[in-house]
C-alpha cells in the first residue's frame, strides 16, 4: 500500500473536502473539469472506503492521464482490497486501463498480485507488459521466474529491459543460465549491459 501525494488542489477543493463517498464519485464521473475529477479520486483513496473501489476501477479508462494516473495511485492507497477488483480489470478491453492496473497491482506488492501481473505479461501490448513486469520487479515472487525468462525475448526493448531488471532481483542459476543465453542473441547495447550487470 502506498500513500498518494497530493494532486494540485482544484477550485472548489474545500468544498469536495466535505463531501462523502456518494457526492465524491458522482463528481469523479460526471464533473466535466479534469482537476476535478483528479482530486475526487484523491479524496477517494484517502477515505479507504469499499465503495470507492469499483469507481475508481472504472475512472482507470478516463480520457485524461492525470485522472487515470490519480485513480491508480488511489487504488494503492486502498491496498489489498483492491487486489481482486484490479485483477479483473486487467481483463478490460482498453489497454490503458490493463495499464494502470498493472501498475496499481506493483504499487500494492502483495503476494496475491502476482498471478495477475504473470498474466499480463502475455497481453497484447508492450505497454501492459511492461508494467505487469515492473510490478513482479517490486514484488519479487519466485512464481514469475519461468513467465519472466518467456520474455526475454520479447519484441519490444523497454520490456526486455525491465525483464533483465526483475529476473536480476530474483537471482538463482535458473535465472542465470537463462540471463546468459539471452546474452548470445541480445542486440541492444542497453539490454546487453543490463544482462552482464545482473550476472556480475
Amino acid at each position: 500500500m502506498v500513500d498518494a501525494p497530493i494532486p494540485q488542489k482544484p477550485e472548489g477543493a474545500e468544498k469536495l473536502e466535505k463531501q462523502g463517498i456518494s457526492e465524491l464519485v458522482k463528481a469523479l464521473h460526471d464533473h466535466t473539469d479534469p482537476q476535478v475529477r483528479q482530486y475526487a479520486a484523491y479524496l477517494l483513496g484517502q477515505a479507504k472506503s469499499p465503495r470507492a473501489i469499483q469507481p475508481l476501477i472504472e475512472a482507470l479508462a478516463d480520457f485524461d492521464k492525470s485522472v487515470r494516473e490519480q485513480a491508480m495511485l488511489a487504488l494503492s492507497a486502498i491496498g489489498k482490497a483492491a487486489i481482486e477488483p484490479l485483477a479483473e480489470a486487467m481483463k478490460e478491453p482498453k489497454w490503458e486501463t490493463r495499464y494502470r492496473a498493472a501498475e496499481a497491482l506493483g504499487k500494492i506488492a502483495d503476494e496475491k498480485a502476482v498471478r495477475p501481473l504473470i498474466q499480463g505479461l502475455r497481453d497484447n501490448r508492450d505497454h501492459v507488459r511492461y508494467m505487469a513486469a515492473k510490478g513482479l520487479h517490486e514484488i519479487g515472487d519466485s512464481d514469475a521466474v519461468d513467465p519472466l525468462i518467456m520474455l526475454l525475448k520479447d519484441e519490444n526493448v523497454y520490456v526486455r529491459l525491465m525483464v533483465v531488471h526483475a529476473l536480476a532481483a530474483l537471482g538463482g542459476k535458473k535465472v542465470n543460465a537463462a540471463l546468459t543465453a539471452a546474452l548470445e542473441s541480445e542486440q541492444e547495447e542497453k539490454v546487453k549491459a543490463a544482462i552482464n550487470a545482473a550476472l556480475q
